[in-house]
């Protein structure tokens, strides 16, 4: 699988995890130049609480763009160390 955004593939990987239609993806397949951390979270019931990443590709930002769960609830442990993207960023294999 693969993230793109802006013409720039910004993730890819053969082990992504699929919850609720959305792939995480592995933190280490994901370029670090792109993610800029943002003060955003959301919570949710079963998976607990959400940060954000803004996403940059060639000076642009595409503001909390990207989410991951940084100590995820029990039932959703699967997706610990993984971030998963949405506002644009296509996702494809």
């Amino acid at each position: 699988m693969k993230a793109e955004w802006n013409g720039t593939v910004i993730a890819r990987s053969d082990d992504t995890v699929v919850v609720e239609g959305n792939h995480y993806f592995p933190l280490d397949s994901v370029g670090a130049e792109h993610l800029v951390p943002d003060d955003a979270t959301s919570v949710c019931p079963w998976k607990g609480t959400a940060s954000y990443y803004d996403v940059v590709v060639a000076g642009q930002v595409n503001a909390g763009a990207a989410w991951y769960y940084p100590q995820p609830k029990d039932a959703a442990a699967e997706i610990k160390d993984r971030v998963a993207f949405w506002k644009g960023v296509t996702v494809s294999d």
